[in-house]
Protein backbone atom coordinates (compact mmCIF):
# COMPACT_ATOMS: atom_id res chain seq x y z
CA UNK A 1 0.00 0.00 0.00
CA UNK A 2 2.70 2.37 0.80
CA UNK A 3 4.27 1.64 -2.90
CA UNK A 4 1.21 2.00 -4.28
CA UNK A 5 0.83 5.99 -2.55
CA UNK A 6 0.43 8.96 -5.33
CA UNK A 7 4.24 10.46 -5.10
CA UNK A 8 5.16 13.71 -3.72
CA UNK A 9 8.37 13.87 -5.96
CA UNK A 10 9.82 12.08 -8.80
CA UNK A 11 13.46 11.75 -9.90
CA UNK A 12 14.53 12.36 -13.30
CA UNK A 13 17.25 10.09 -14.38
CA UNK A 14 18.47 12.38 -17.16
CA UNK A 15 20.54 11.73 -20.05
CA UNK A 16 23.10 9.94 -18.37
CA UNK A 17 24.70 9.43 -15.06
CA UNK A 18 28.37 9.76 -15.28
CA UNK A 19 29.92 12.89 -14.15
CA UNK A 20 32.16 13.82 -16.54
CA UNK A 21 29.92 13.39 -19.64
CA UNK A 22 27.64 15.37 -17.24
CA UNK A 23 29.96 18.07 -16.89
CA UNK A 24 30.48 17.70 -20.80
CA UNK A 25 26.52 18.04 -21.38
CA UNK A 26 26.18 21.13 -19.03
CA UNK A 27 28.60 22.84 -21.11
CA UNK A 28 27.04 22.29 -24.14
CA UNK A 29 23.43 22.86 -23.20
CA UNK A 30 24.26 26.20 -21.48
CA UNK A 31 26.25 27.29 -24.74
CA UNK A 32 22.75 26.11 -26.50
CA UNK A 33 20.03 27.69 -24.00
CA UNK A 34 22.21 30.95 -24.28
CA UNK A 35 22.23 30.88 -28.28
CA UNK A 36 18.41 30.27 -28.18
CA UNK A 37 17.33 33.13 -25.80
CA UNK A 38 19.85 35.49 -27.47
CA UNK A 39 19.03 34.87 -31.28
CA UNK A 40 15.46 34.88 -30.27
CA UNK A 41 15.45 38.28 -28.23
CA UNK A 42 17.41 39.48 -31.25
CA UNK A 43 14.74 38.63 -33.67
CA UNK A 44 12.09 40.05 -31.37
CA UNK A 45 14.01 43.63 -30.37
CA UNK A 46 14.89 43.63 -34.39
CA UNK A 47 11.35 43.03 -35.44
CA UNK A 48 9.93 45.29 -33.09
CA UNK A 49 12.96 48.14 -33.51
CA UNK A 50 12.88 48.38 -37.48
CA UNK A 51 10.05 50.24 -39.35
CA UNK A 52 10.84 47.79 -42.71
CA UNK A 53 10.12 44.50 -40.60
CA UNK A 54 6.89 46.12 -39.38
CA UNK A 55 4.74 43.70 -41.30
CA UNK A 56 2.28 41.01 -41.16
CA UNK A 57 5.50 37.68 -41.97
CA UNK A 58 7.61 39.80 -38.99
CA UNK A 59 4.60 39.50 -36.64
CA UNK A 60 4.57 36.01 -36.78
CA UNK A 61 7.85 35.63 -36.26
CA UNK A 62 8.02 38.10 -33.81
CA UNK A 63 5.73 35.52 -31.54
CA UNK A 64 7.47 32.22 -32.66
CA UNK A 65 10.36 33.69 -31.12
CA UNK A 66 8.35 34.40 -27.96
CA UNK A 67 7.08 31.18 -27.75
CA UNK A 68 10.46 29.08 -28.73
CA UNK A 69 11.87 31.41 -25.90
CA UNK A 70 9.00 29.88 -23.62
CA UNK A 71 9.24 26.51 -25.02
CA UNK A 72 13.65 26.42 -24.10
CA UNK A 73 13.14 27.94 -20.80
CA UNK A 74 10.68 25.46 -19.68
CA UNK A 75 12.89 22.52 -19.69
CA UNK A 76 16.61 23.95 -20.40
CA UNK A 77 17.25 25.70 -17.05
CA UNK A 78 15.85 22.74 -14.56
CA UNK A 79 18.15 20.12 -16.77
CA UNK A 80 21.17 22.14 -16.32
CA UNK A 81 20.50 21.90 -12.80
CA UNK A 82 19.99 18.52 -12.64
CA UNK A 83 23.70 17.71 -14.11
CA UNK A 84 24.92 19.72 -11.26
CA UNK A 85 23.14 17.70 -8.31
CA UNK A 86 22.90 14.28 -7.49
CA UNK A 87 19.56 14.58 -6.18
CA UNK A 88 17.42 14.82 -9.31
CA UNK A 89 14.40 15.24 -8.06
CA UNK A 90 11.30 17.51 -9.21
CA UNK A 91 7.91 18.27 -6.95
CA UNK A 92 4.74 16.59 -8.28
CA UNK A 93 3.33 20.15 -9.19
CA UNK A 94 6.68 21.42 -10.56
CA UNK A 95 6.37 18.33 -13.10
CA UNK A 96 2.94 18.72 -14.39
CA UNK A 97 3.30 22.23 -14.37
CA UNK A 98 6.79 21.59 -16.88
CA UNK A 99 4.59 19.33 -18.30
CA UNK A 100 1.71 21.47 -19.29
CA UNK A 101 4.05 24.50 -20.53
CA UNK A 102 5.68 22.11 -22.93
CA UNK A 103 2.31 20.69 -24.04
CA UNK A 104 1.22 24.73 -24.60
CA UNK A 105 4.69 26.18 -26.28
CA UNK A 106 4.43 22.93 -28.66
CA UNK A 107 0.70 23.37 -29.43
CA UNK A 108 1.37 27.44 -29.89
CA UNK A 109 4.26 26.39 -32.23
CA UNK A 110 2.82 24.40 -34.36
CA UNK A 111 -0.20 26.44 -34.77
CA UNK A 112 1.84 29.55 -35.38
CA UNK A 113 3.79 28.12 -38.11
CA UNK A 114 0.45 26.98 -40.18
CA UNK A 115 -0.36 30.89 -39.14
CA UNK A 116 3.11 31.92 -40.80
CA UNK A 117 2.15 29.35 -44.04
CA UNK A 118 -1.31 31.13 -44.62
CA UNK A 119 0.65 34.07 -44.94
CA UNK A 120 2.73 33.09 -47.46
CA UNK A 121 0.27 32.02 -49.26
CA UNK A 122 -2.20 35.10 -48.96
CA UNK A 123 1.64 37.15 -50.23
CA UNK A 124 2.54 34.83 -53.19
CA UNK A 125 -0.98 33.92 -54.33
CA UNK A 126 -2.82 37.11 -54.31
CA UNK A 127 -0.16 39.65 -53.57
CA UNK A 128 -2.57 43.14 -54.66
CA UNK A 129 -5.01 41.69 -51.93
CA UNK A 130 -2.17 41.26 -49.14
CA UNK A 131 -2.66 44.26 -47.20
CA UNK A 132 -6.25 44.32 -47.14
CA UNK A 133 -6.49 40.03 -46.03
CA UNK A 134 -3.61 40.44 -43.72
CA UNK A 135 -4.87 43.40 -41.60
CA UNK A 136 -3.41 44.25 -37.85
CA UNK A 137 -7.18 42.37 -36.87
CA UNK A 138 -6.59 38.92 -39.08
CA UNK A 139 -2.95 39.16 -37.82
CA UNK A 140 -3.70 39.23 -34.25
CA UNK A 141 -6.65 36.95 -34.58
CA UNK A 142 -4.40 33.99 -36.17
CA UNK A 143 -1.93 34.98 -33.19
CA UNK A 144 -4.35 34.76 -30.49
CA UNK A 145 -5.93 31.53 -32.20
CA UNK A 146 -2.60 29.59 -32.04
CA UNK A 147 -1.80 30.37 -28.63
CA UNK A 148 -5.38 29.08 -27.83
CA UNK A 149 -4.91 26.04 -29.58
CA UNK A 150 -1.87 25.38 -27.59
CA UNK A 151 -3.59 26.40 -24.33
CA UNK A 152 -6.56 24.07 -25.05
CA UNK A 153 -3.83 21.17 -25.86
CA UNK A 154 -2.51 21.55 -22.67
CA UNK A 155 -5.33 22.05 -20.93
CA UNK A 156 -6.78 18.25 -22.47
CA UNK A 157 -3.95 16.40 -21.46
CA UNK A 158 -3.39 18.27 -18.28
CA UNK A 159 -6.77 17.54 -16.51
CA UNK A 160 -6.66 13.29 -17.03
CA UNK A 161 -2.86 13.29 -15.38
CA UNK A 162 -3.97 14.80 -12.25
CA UNK A 163 -5.90 11.56 -11.62
CA UNK A 164 -3.19 9.25 -12.42
CA UNK A 165 -1.61 7.00 -9.42
CA UNK A 166 2.33 6.89 -9.37
CA UNK A 167 4.26 4.70 -6.82
CA UNK A 168 5.76 6.42 -3.93
CA UNK A 169 9.26 6.44 -5.54
CA UNK A 170 9.07 7.16 -9.21
CA UNK A 171 11.39 7.21 -11.73
CA UNK A 172 11.20 9.05 -15.13
CA UNK A 173 13.54 7.98 -17.79
CA UNK A 174 13.90 11.56 -19.40
CA UNK A 175 15.62 15.05 -19.01
CA UNK A 176 11.74 16.62 -18.09
CA UNK A 177 8.29 16.18 -17.38
CA UNK A 178 7.34 15.65 -21.12
CA UNK A 179 4.00 13.51 -21.51
CA UNK A 180 4.90 9.96 -22.67
CA UNK A 181 7.52 9.08 -20.63
CA UNK A 182 5.99 10.12 -17.42
CA UNK A 183 2.89 7.64 -18.28
CA UNK A 184 5.26 5.40 -18.82
CA UNK A 185 6.10 5.85 -15.09
CA UNK A 186 2.94 5.63 -14.01
CA UNK A 187 1.54 2.72 -11.81
CA UNK A 188 -2.01 2.14 -12.76
CA UNK A 189 -3.66 2.01 -16.04
CA UNK A 190 -2.78 5.21 -17.98
CA UNK A 191 -4.82 3.70 -21.43
CA UNK A 192 -7.28 6.97 -20.93
CA UNK A 193 -4.51 9.32 -20.59
CA UNK A 194 -2.53 7.58 -24.03
CA UNK A 195 -6.08 7.68 -25.65
CA UNK A 196 -6.70 11.10 -24.70
CA UNK A 197 -2.67 12.02 -26.34
CA UNK A 198 -2.75 10.22 -29.10
CA UNK A 199 -6.41 11.42 -30.10
CA UNK A 200 -5.14 15.06 -29.20
CA UNK A 201 -1.39 14.85 -31.30
CA UNK A 202 -3.23 13.31 -34.49
CA UNK A 203 -6.04 15.81 -34.13
CA UNK A 204 -4.20 18.84 -33.78
CA UNK A 205 -1.02 17.69 -35.43
CA UNK A 206 -3.06 16.77 -38.49
CA UNK A 207 -5.11 19.88 -38.57
CA UNK A 208 -1.86 22.24 -38.63
CA UNK A 209 -0.06 19.96 -40.66
CA UNK A 210 -3.00 19.94 -43.33
CA UNK A 211 -3.51 23.99 -43.56
CA UNK A 212 0.38 24.32 -43.80
CA UNK A 213 -0.20 21.47 -46.77
CA UNK A 214 -2.87 23.20 -48.30
CA UNK A 215 -1.19 26.66 -48.36
CA UNK A 216 1.74 25.09 -49.73
CA UNK A 217 -0.10 23.35 -52.51
CA UNK A 218 -1.50 26.20 -53.71
CA UNK A 219 2.28 28.00 -53.26
CA UNK A 220 3.81 25.68 -55.27
CA UNK A 221 1.50 26.07 -58.25
CA UNK A 222 1.61 29.17 -58.19
CA UNK A 223 5.02 29.74 -58.21
CA UNK A 224 5.54 27.25 -61.11
CA UNK A 225 3.39 29.14 -63.01
CA UNK A 226 5.95 31.97 -62.52
CA UNK A 227 7.75 32.71 -66.52
CA UNK A 228 11.21 33.95 -65.14
CA UNK A 229 13.43 31.78 -63.53
CA UNK A 230 14.62 35.04 -61.14
CA UNK A 231 10.97 35.23 -59.93
CA UNK A 232 10.30 31.61 -59.30
CA UNK A 233 13.63 31.82 -56.94
CA UNK A 234 12.58 34.88 -55.26
CA UNK A 235 9.12 33.97 -54.49
CA UNK A 236 10.39 30.65 -53.32
CA UNK A 237 12.88 32.06 -50.91
CA UNK A 238 10.24 33.92 -49.23
CA UNK A 239 9.44 30.74 -47.43
CA UNK A 240 12.45 28.54 -47.51
CA UNK A 241 12.88 29.42 -43.97
CA UNK A 242 9.63 28.44 -43.11
CA UNK A 243 9.46 24.97 -44.64
CA UNK A 244 12.62 24.02 -43.10
CA UNK A 245 11.35 24.75 -39.57
CA UNK A 246 8.75 23.09 -40.27
CA UNK A 247 10.38 19.58 -41.88
CA UNK A 248 12.15 19.86 -38.84
CA UNK A 249 9.77 19.79 -35.93
CA UNK A 250 7.19 18.10 -37.61
CA UNK A 251 9.24 15.07 -38.75
CA UNK A 252 10.71 14.40 -35.17
CA UNK A 253 7.23 15.21 -33.03
CA UNK A 254 4.68 13.79 -34.12
CA UNK A 255 6.64 10.42 -34.57
CA UNK A 256 7.41 10.68 -31.10
CA UNK A 257 3.91 11.57 -30.05
CA UNK A 258 2.06 8.90 -32.32
CA UNK A 259 4.27 6.02 -32.38
CA UNK A 260 3.14 2.91 -30.62
CA UNK A 261 4.82 1.81 -27.76
CA UNK A 262 6.64 -1.20 -29.12
CA UNK A 263 8.70 1.37 -31.45
CA UNK A 264 9.64 3.26 -28.07
CA UNK A 265 13.84 3.45 -26.94
CA UNK A 266 14.65 5.87 -23.85
CA UNK A 267 17.68 6.91 -26.01
CA UNK A 268 15.69 7.56 -29.19
CA UNK A 269 13.19 9.72 -27.35
CA UNK A 270 15.07 11.41 -25.91
CA UNK A 271 17.09 12.58 -29.24
CA UNK A 272 13.68 13.58 -31.08
CA UNK A 273 12.90 15.77 -27.37
CA UNK A 274 16.11 17.43 -28.01
CA UNK A 275 15.57 17.99 -31.86
CA UNK A 276 12.14 19.62 -31.49
CA UNK A 277 12.30 21.10 -28.10
CA UNK A 278 16.18 22.72 -27.47
CA UNK A 279 17.73 22.27 -31.02
CA UNK A 280 14.84 23.69 -33.27
CA UNK A 281 13.85 27.03 -31.04
CA UNK A 282 18.00 27.36 -31.42
CA UNK A 283 17.85 26.94 -34.91
CA UNK A 284 14.50 28.80 -35.64
CA UNK A 285 16.15 32.75 -35.19
CA UNK A 286 19.76 31.48 -37.37
CA UNK A 287 17.22 29.88 -40.24
CA UNK A 288 15.51 33.13 -40.34
CA UNK A 289 18.30 35.44 -40.26
CA UNK A 290 20.74 33.43 -42.68
CA UNK A 291 18.33 33.10 -45.46
CA UNK A 292 16.56 36.36 -44.85
CA UNK A 293 17.67 39.18 -46.73
CA UNK A 294 15.49 42.07 -45.02
CA UNK A 295 16.18 40.44 -40.96
CA UNK A 296 20.11 40.53 -42.35
CA UNK A 297 19.95 44.22 -43.29
CA UNK A 298 17.90 44.74 -40.18
CA UNK A 299 20.50 43.36 -38.06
Amino acid sequence: MENQTSANEFVLLGLTSDPHLQSLLFFVFSVTYFITLFGNMLIMIVVRTDPHLHSPMYFFLFHLALIDICYTTTIVPKMLVNFLVKQKSIEFCACITQMSLILLSAGSEIFMLSAMAYDRFVAICSPLHYQEAMNKLVCSQLVGSAWAMGFLHSIINTLPMLNVQFCKYTEIKHFSCELPPLLTAACHRTFLNKLVLLSSAVIFGSSSFLLTLISYIYIISTVLKIQSPNGRHKAFSTCSSHLIIVVLLYTTALFQYTKPSSASSVILDQLFSIQYSILTPMLNPIIYSLKNNDVKTAL
